[in-house]
């Protein structure tokens, strides 16, 4: 890499580590990569009942996968509402301001409380 091309390089790095120091780190974030094989074990699953779809394969086989997989994105709902009420709300709790915290711990939970209602649906 020539003088130009790592001047040109320097400014890109840079904006990409404070682009990384500015990201919001969300509950999950400790856990991402887990999330990310689970999801996409999950991904192979649901392509996999495709497949089983396009082979022409038993109903009752096909139904069987489809529970499996719902039953793997539910725990991976279950561990994303845990990771929201553990670091999201928590955090609103921790507003120094009391007005403030009050509003913010009340849109927390109303968004872990619509979130658990998609769920249920």
């Amino acid at each position: 890499m020539d003088a130009t091309e790592q001047a040109e390089a320097a400014p890109a790095s840079e904006l990409a580590q404070e682009q990384a120091q500015h990201a919001p780190e969300h509950g999950y974030t400790a856990n991402k990569d887990a999330y990310l094989r689970r999801l996409k074990r999950i991904e192979g699953q649901v392509r996999g009942i495709a497949r089983m779809v396009d082979e022409d394969k038993y109903c009752i086989d096909i139904l069987t996968q489809v529970s499996a997989v719902t039953k793997a994105l539910h725990a991976v709902s279950l561990g994303l509402v845990e990771e929201h009420i553990g670091h999201c709300v928590v955090g609103a709790a921790a507003e120094p301001d009391p007005e403030a915290r009050a509003e913010a711990i009340d849109a927390k939970v109303k968004e872990a409380a619509e979130a658990i209602g998609r769920l249920l649906r």
